[in-house]
C-alpha cells in the first residue's frame, strides 16, 4: 500500500459540549481576527481548526518553495498599527517558515489560542428554527451549540486527494502538496514525479530540481508564469514601509485587486511604443504588476489580451528557447491573466537541468498510479520512488459542502452548491440563518484579492453586522431570496463582460468534475465590493432580514 504522508496531528483527549455565541470554523487569517472582533464585542466565541496549530493555508501547505505572492508588508493585518510594526519581514515575498511565525506572532500578541480549540473537525451543522442556533458536532461527537456559524475555511483548503485510479497501491512515497508533512522529507537522489504545473506545482518544481536524482514534471495545462524578484530586506527598509501603515490603510481596500498597485492607464490612450515599454518596465518589476496594474482592458478585449499574451510568451520562449519545451510550456489556447499567474524563480531554466524530464498529458493524459510509479494513457510507463500530487483544490465551495451543513427545514448545502452555486456578497446564503461565510463564491475574496484585504473586510462587516442585531435586540439575520438573486444577476452580468468565464480553470470551478459552471469569484473589483458591503450595512442592512 502507498505511503501516504500529511502533517497529521497527534490525537487529542476528547472535549466538554460549548454552548457559545459564534462558533467559527478556521484559525487562518480571517478565522483570528473573526475571533479577535467577536472577543472584542463581549460575545462568547471559539474557533475550531483541524490543524494543531494557527495558521490556516500556511499550516497546512509547508511544501518546498512555498511563499507569498504578495508583497509581504501588505499581506497583513491592518486594523492595529502597533501589531503591523511590531512584525518585520526578512524579505518582499516570504517563505512560508516566516508566514508560520508570523501568524503565531499574531495569535500570541492578541492572546488567542486560549479560546481555539486545535486538533478538531467539524463534522455537521444543523440550523434549529425553534431555538434560532445551530448545532454543531466535531469529529469526536461533540456538540457546539451556538446561536451564529462563522466559516473561515479559506478559498483554497480542500484538496483534490483522490485523483487517479490506483493511488493506494503505489509502494513509494505519495505526497500531496497541500498536506506537505511537518517531518523533513528526503528527496535526495531520487526518482520523483510530479503531477500538476499550477502555482503550489511551479514553487515545488523550482526548489527540488537540484536536489532529486531526477525529477519528471507531467503537464496537462501550460501556464503563463512572471519571474519574481526578492530582496531581502534591510532595516531601513523595514522602516521605510512600515512608515505607509496608514496610506496602506486607506489605498489596499480601494483597489482593483487589493494589492497597493492598480490599473491606472488605459489602452486606447497609449502609443504601440508606450505600452510596449510600459509592459516591459511592469515586467522588469518582479511582481504580479504586470497581471494587476497594466491594462485592465486584458481581461474584456480580446486584441488587448492577445498582445498581452504574446509579449508575455516572448519572454518565455526567451528563456526556454527549446521548441520542444516552448510546444509543452507556454499557453496557446487561453489568454493571459484568465488563469491564475504564478510568480517563478528559475522555473523555466530548471528544464535544461539534465535530471529533469517534462511530459505533456494534455493529449495523452495520466490513466493510472501503478505500484511502481504512473502510466499514461497510450501505455507509457514511469517509475519514481516518490510522487508529488500538486492537484489543486475544490476551490471556494469544497471547504463547506465537505461538512454536512443543513440549514432551514434540512436543505443541505452540499445539495443545494451542487445545483447551483449561490451565496449573498460571499456573506451569507439564503436558506441558512446565522451562517456567515468567508472566502466563499460570488465575492472577491474566493480568488482575486490579496487575502488580507479582502478578509479583513468581510470580517469586519460581519462583527459590525452582529453588533447591529445586539443593539437593536435581533437574533436571527438570514439573506432575502430576492437580495441573493439581484446580487448573482450583478455578479453574473459583470462577469459575462470579461474573458475569464471563456476559459477552463479552478476559477471557474472546471478542475472538479460536475461542479457547476459559475466565475467564483466576484471580479467588479475590491474597491466596488466594499462600496456595495458598505451601503448595504448604511441601509439598515437592507435585503437581510433580521428578527
Amino acid at each position: 500500500m502507498a505511503e501516504t504522508r500529511t502533517a497529521d496531528a497527534p490525537p487529542r483527549a476528547p472535549k466538554a459540549t460549548w454552548t457559545l455565541d459564534a462558533a467559527i470554523i478556521g484559525a487562518g487569517v480571517a478565522g483570528l481576527y473573526q475571533l479577535h472582533l467577536l472577543r472584542k464585542q463581549g460575545l462568547s466565541a471559539m474557533a475550531f481548526d483541524a490543524a494543531s496549530d494557527v495558521g490556516g493555508t500556511w499550516y497546512w501547505n509547508r511544501y518546498p518553495g512555498a511563499r507569498f505572492d504578495s508583497e509581504g508588508y501588505i499581506y497583513q493585518y491592518l486594523f492595529d498599527e502597533d501589531l503591523y510594526k511590531g512584525w518585520s519581514w526578512s524579505e518582499k515575498f516570504p517563505g512560508q517558515p516566516e508566514i508560520e511565525r508570523w501568524l503565531h506572532y499574531v495569535a500570541d500578541t492578541l492572546d488567542l489560542r486560549r479560546d481555539i480549540v486545535f486538533d478538531t473537525t467539524i463534522k455537521s451543522a444543523r440550523w434549529n428554527g425553534e431555538s434560532g442556533r445551530w448545532t454543531i458536532t466535531t469529529d469526536s461527537g461533540e456538540t457546539i451549540d451556538a446561536r451564529f456559524l462563522i466559516t473561515c475555511c479559506g478559498m483554497l483548503s480542500a484538496p483534490l486527494t483522490s485523483v487517479f485510479p490506483g493511488q493506494e497501491t503505489f509502494k513509494g512515497e505519495l505526497i500531496f502538496t497541500a498536506r506537505w508533512p511537518k517531518e523533513p522529507v528526503d528527496l535526495a537522489g531520487k526518482r520523483v514525479g510530479v503531477v500538476g504545473n499550477g502555482a503550489t506545482g511551479i514553487q515545488v518544481i523550482q526548489s527540488i530540481a537540484d536536489k532529486v536524482g531526477s525529477m519528471t514534471v507531467f503537464v496537462r495545462t501550460p501556464q503563463y508564469v512572471l519571474p519574481m524578484k526578492n530582496p531581502k530586506y534591510t532595516p531601513e527598509q523595514q522602516a521605510a514601509y512600515k512608515a505607509k501603515f496608514e496610506w496602506f490603510q486607506k489605498r489596499l481596500p480601494n483597489t482593483f485587486t487589493g494589492f497597493e498597485y492598480d490599473f491606472e492607464q488605459a489602452w486606447a490612450d497609449t502609443t504601440p511604443e508606450r505600452r510596449r515599454q510600459i509592459l516591459e518596465d511592469i515586467h522588469a518589476d518582479g511582481s504580479l504588476k504586470l497581471w494587476l496594474a497594466s491594462f485592465g482592458e486584458m481581461f474584456f478585449d480580446p486584441v488587448v489580451s492577445d498582445e498581452i499574451s504574446e509579449f508575455v510568451r516572448e519572454k518565455m520562449r526567451e528563456r526556454l528557447k527549446d521548441p520542444r519545451l516552448c510546444d509543452i510550456l507556454i499557453p496557446k489556447d487561453y489568454g493571459f491573466g484568465t488563469h491564475r499567474v504564478p510568480l517563478e524563480v528559475g522555473f523555466l531554466e530548471v528544464f535544461h537541468r539534465p535530471n529533469v524530464e517534462v511530459v505533456s498529458v494534455k493529449d495523452n493524459p495520466i490513466e493510472r498510479v501503478t505500484p511502481t510509479g504512473l502510466r499514461l494513457k497510450d501505455g507509457a510507463e514511469y517509475a519514481f520512488d516518490a510522487l508529488i500530487c500538486a492537484t489543486g483544490f475544490d476551490a471556494g465551495t469544497g471547504a463547506l459542502t465537505r461538512i454536512d451543513i443543513r440549514g432551514r427545514d434540512g436543505r443541505s448545502l452540499k445539495d443545494d452548491w451542487s445545483r447551483d452555486i449561490r451565496t449573498t456578497m460571499g456573506l451569507q446564503i439564503h436558506g441558512y440563518p446565522n451562517l456567515f461565510t468567508t472566502a466563499t463564491p460570488l465575492a472577491p475574496s474566493a480568488a482575486l484579492c490579496n487575502m488580507t484585504t479582502c478578509l479583513q473586510q468581510q470580517v469586519e462587516w460581519i462583527s459590525d453586522c452582529i453588533g447591529h442585531m445586539a443593539e437593536n435586540g435581533l437574533t436571527v439575520c438570514e439573506p432575502t431570496r430576492e437580495a441573493e438573486d439581484a446580487w448573482i444577476a450583478h455578479h453574473e452580468e459583470t462577469a459575462s463582460q470579461t474573458l475569464v468565464v471563456k476559459t477552463n480553470s479552478w476559477y471557474m470551478g472546471s478542475n472538479v468534475a460536475g461542479k457547476p459552471r459559475r466565475l467564483l469569484s466576484y471580479i467588479g473589483g475590491v474597491g466596488a465590493y466594499k462600496q456595495r458591503c458598505d451601503a448595504a450595512a448604511a441601509s439598515g442592512y437592507e435585503g437581510f432580514a433580521m428578527r
